[in-house]
């Protein structure tokens, strides 16, 4: 039995977005103005998925490498690029040992969508942050994000909608285990001409809040962690923002 937990659900993760070459215009102003400021130009994404933020990154104008440790992940990437006619290099590594699998340090690292929240403690957490920091240029930069935030920690909702329209809903049913939460993620097609219904769940050991963020990052002797709510740089609010972005500079 293969331990790649997106084996079997890759090729329906893209089920979240219309189609594979179009971002929300927020985002992309988000990252069009962090770059500026921040120089970047050369860009790794540690945990690229399906590689739709790769496509985001390159129409940005960056030079853009994607790795990840899921193969059954990295095997639609190359689909969805090949798709969109875009060759951008991919290689299967773990976020933890990114030393020494790359020639010249990159300006930004992005780990996004709660990446981050699969390893198993604290420990790997800092271990992920110091191999990240490694391939960072000085005064690179770090992105992580996440829809899990210190509301819905506190409020803990059962049942949150990922995805709904005409033909397709995606929801996520969510087990609050001790530190950690597994979610269960149902896909229902319900369209004119055909009806169906997949399950399949991720587990998360342990949940990384923005205190715990600062803190790791830090620890991993980052310079600068900043926080936000939202893709309009709006400062993170611990009672109501329901979007985590953290950026952490070298």
């Amino acid at each position: 039995m293969s331990d790649d937990p997106y084996e079997g659900f890759a090729e329906r993760y893209d089920l979240f977005s219309e189609t594979f070459d179009t971002h929300d215009p927020a985002i992309e102003r988000f990252y069009r103005r962090l770059f500026a400021e921040h120089g970047v130009h050369r860009v790794l994404d540690c945990a690229c998925g399906t590689g739709r933020d790769l496509a985001l990154f390159h129409e940005l104008g960056c030079a853009v490498v994607g790795s990840d440790v899921s193969e059954a992940m990295l095997a639609q990437a190359r689909i969805n690029l090949a798709s969109a006619g875009l060759s951008i290099p991919l290689r299967q590594i773990d976020f933890r040992e990114l030393p020494g699998h790359f020639d010249h340090p990159f300006d930004a690292v992005a780990c996004l969508s709660s990446s981050i929240l699969h390893m198993e403690d604290e420990c790997e957490v800092l271990h992920a942050f110091l191999s990240i920091r490694e391939v960072l240029r000085d005064g690179g930069i770090l992105v992580l994000t996440q829809g899990t935030t210190d509301r819905q920690w506190r409020e803990k909702p059962r049942f949150i909608p990922a995805v709904m329209n005409r033909d397709f809903t995606r929801l996520f049913v969510i087990d609050y285990i001790g530190a950690g939460a597994r979610y269960n993620v149902l896909d229902i097609v319900h369209g004119e001409t055909s009806r169906e219904f997949k399950a399949w769940s991720i587990d998360y050991p342990m949940m990384l809040l923005r205190d715990d963020y600062v803190r790791l990052l830090n620890e991993a002797q980052f310079s600068t962690v900043d926080c936000y709510g939202s893709y309009a740089f709006s400062p993170y609010d611990p009672e109501q923002s329901r979007l985590l972005i953290v950026v952490a500079e070298r």
